[in-house]
């Protein structure tokens, strides 16, 4: 009827958002600065693992974890340390949102490996609570938030490819029509991001650090080419070296991929994920068959990339009293 208010949505019992996990194609780490931070110029890929996000109304926050796929989340907090915890709080906060959610994580990236997990739990949290509260507040919005809680939190939420600067929060999307197929290969026990950051600046103080120039460049061009070769010979990570000083195996680890057939191998970040990139998916799958009597199956996993940012999966609506949701 024309002028009649459109009726009230239905509450909502439940919303579940998907978010990424990451590799870095290449990562340049500078200085040290005064705030402990280091700058950064990373080229970052979304890649199709995911980390799963339900949140629930309930009488005070609270966070339960489940690993898919065989992911250990014995390391993962359960307390107010959390990073979906943390963004479900911070939002209510930000937002004057008085209702409190459970939030539950179902983890298929590897925890402490590089990869970005944490960051994903909380893009998918940030995205599941301004759904479940109905704030409509836009992705740049949570980006600014996602930034208080850490720096690939941003990325999380936008996915795909792009360049990241100052700490990684500020993003420049690199635009590609090529996709990258990866083997993972998960390390035995996870590498501290801080302790990895403190030993590649104690190994700069060492023996000096001279960054070739023209990295950036040349991961741009191999991915507006979609020339795998080009990207191969292009990745690059200036915490490698510290990640397997601190976890020797993981030398090991990249040159038994690429014998057995990848372009190229990397350490994922601060580690201790090993990323072996394949000429296609199907030879990501034979490639990961082929590493399985050195590592099992469970330390192995294929994806592609580029996979989009942190989105709605589903929203569940509490039924109506003549029970019609």
């Amino acid at each position: 009827m024309p002028g009649s208010p459109d009726p009230a949505p239905p509450e909502l019992a439940s919303i579940t958002a998907r978010a990424p996990a990451k590799v870095n194609l290449l990562l340049q780490v500078g200085p040290r600065r005064d705030d402990g931070y280091h700058d950064l110029v990373t080229v970052f890929q979304a890649v199709s693992l995911h980390e799963e996000v339900t949140v629930t109304p309930a009488d005070e926050f609270g966070i339960t974890v489940e690993g898919v796929g065989g992911t250990d989340v014995g390391g993962v907090p359960l307390d107010g340390t959390n990073l979906a915890l943390r963004a479900a709080r911070l939002l209510a906060e930000r937002a004057g949102v008085d209702r409190a959610v459970h939030v539950h994580v179902r983890k298929e990236v590897p925890v402490a490996g590089g990869m970005a997990g944490g960051s994903a739990d909380a893009a998918a949290a940030l995205v599941a609570c301004d759904s479940l509260w109905r704030l409509r507040l836009g992705l740049d919005a949570l980006a600014e938030l996602g930034a208080e809680l850490g720096s690939d939190v941003p990325f999380g939420l936008h996915g795909r490819t792009a360049v990241g600067t100052g700490r990684g929060e500020h993003l420049v999307p690199v635009l590609t029509g090529a996709s990258s197929a990866w083997v993972f290969v998960l390390a035995e026990g996870g590498l501290s991001t801080p302790a990895v950051f403190a030993e590649c600046d104690r190994r700069r103080e060492a023996t000096g650090h001279d960054a070739p120039p023209g990295r950036l460049e040349a991961v741009e061009a191999a991915l507006r080419g979609g020339d795998v070769d080009a990207l191969g010979a292009a990745l690059s990570n200036d915490l490698q070296d510290a990640a397997c000083a601190l976890d020797p195996a993981l030398a090991g680890t990249v040159a038994a991929g690429r014998r057995a057939g990848a372009v190229a191998g990397i350490v994922s970040g601060s580690g201790p994920t090993v990323a072996l990139l394949a000429r296609s998916p199907a030879a990501a799958r034979r490639l990961a068959l082929d590493l399985e009597p050195l590592f099992g199956a469970e330390r192995l996993r294929t994806a592609t990339g580029p996979a989009p940012g942190a989105r709605v999966l589903e929203a569940v609506s509490t039924p109506s009293p003549g029970g019609r949701s």
